[in-house]
C-alpha cells in the first residue's frame, strides 16, 4: 500500500520514545484507543506511580461512539485490571488536548495532589503533540510522554485507517497551534510537511482544518502528489 510510506513519516516523527520512570502521577488521555487505559493501568501496578489520573469527556470522535466519557470508560478498564478505585481520579470536561492538560492541572491544584512529576500516556502517534502541549500548559511539571510499544504496521493492521484522519490532522496542528500560542514550538521537517499534505488530499482530511491553509500551500500540494 502506497500510503502506508507516507504514514509511516508521520507516525516516525510523532514517536518520542522517552524512557520510563517513577514519577508522581500518571496521566491517561482520552481518546477512542482504550488501550490507553490498559498501559496507564500496567504502569500504576508496576510501581511506576500511585496516583492515575484519567482525562477526557467526550472528544471529536468518541461522542459518536459512547454514552460515558472517556474518563469514565477508561476508569472502569483500570479498576477491572486491579488499580484501586481511591487512586483513580477522573477530569471529564475536556475535549482535546489542550483542555486535558488545564483540567487535569486545575484538578491536581483543586485535590492538593503532591504531584511534580507525570507521566503522560497517549495513542503511540501522538507522542509529541502531548509533549508540546503538556510543556506549554503545564511547564512546572516534569514529564514523561509515554504509549503502546507497537509498530506502525501493526497498529494499522489492528485499527484500520479511520485513526490515520486524527494523526494527519494533528500534523497540521502542531504547526497551527504553535503559532497561535497553544503549545510550545516543535519542528517539523519539510518531509513529514509534504506526507501529510499527500495525505490530506488524498482524502485523510476529516480533521484538517481547511480555512487554515494559504495558497502557497494549496499550489505546492500538486506538485508533491506528482513525486509520490
Amino acid at each position: 500500500m502506497e500510503d502506508i510510506k507516507l504514514i509511516q513519516i508521520l507516525w516516525d516523527y510523532m514517536r518520542m520514545n522517552q524512557k520510563i520512570k517513577h514519577s508522581d502521577c500518571i496521566i491517561g488521555l482520552g481518546t477512542m484507543d482504550t488501550n490507553v487505559a490498559n498501559i496507564a493501568s500496567e504502569l500504576y501496578l508496576n510501581g511506576y506511580a500511585n496516583k492515575v489520573i484519567f482525562s477526557g469527556g467526550l472528544g471529536k470522535v468518541t461522542y459518536k461512539l459512547w454514552n460515558e466519557t472517556e474518563a469514565e470508560k477508561f476508569a472502569k478498564i483500570a479498576i477491572e485490571k486491579g488499580v484501586p478505585s481511591k487512586d483513580i481520579y477522573l477530569e471529564k470536561e475536556s475535549t482535546n488536548t489542550g483542555d486535558n492538560f488545564r483540567f487535569s492541572k486545575r484538578l491536581i491544584e483543586n485535590e492538593k495532589l503532591d504531584i511534580k512529576s507525570c507521566i503522560v500516556v497517549c495513542k503511540p502517534y501522538d507522542e509529541k503533540r502531548a509533549y508540546a502541549a503538556f510543556k506549554k500548559i503545564m511547564p512546572e511539571y516534569d514529564v514523561i510522554i509515554h504509549s503502546e510499544n507497537i509498530s506502525c504496521e501493526e497498529y494499522y493492521k489492528r485499527n484500520g485507517k479511520e485513526w490515520v484522519n486524527v494523526l494527519v490532522g494533528d500534523i497540521q496542528r502542531m504547526k497551527l497551534f504553535y503559532e497561535k500560542g497553544w503549545q510550545i514550538k516543535m519542528d517539523i521537517p519539510q518531509n513529514v510537511w509534504d506526507a501529510h499534505e499527500i495525505l490530506a488530499r488524498r482524502g485523510y482530511d476529516k480533521f484538517i482544518l481547511k480555512d487554515i491553509q494559504d495558497e502557497g500551500d494549496k499550489k505546492n500540494i500538486e506538485a508533491k502528489l506528482n513525486k509520490v
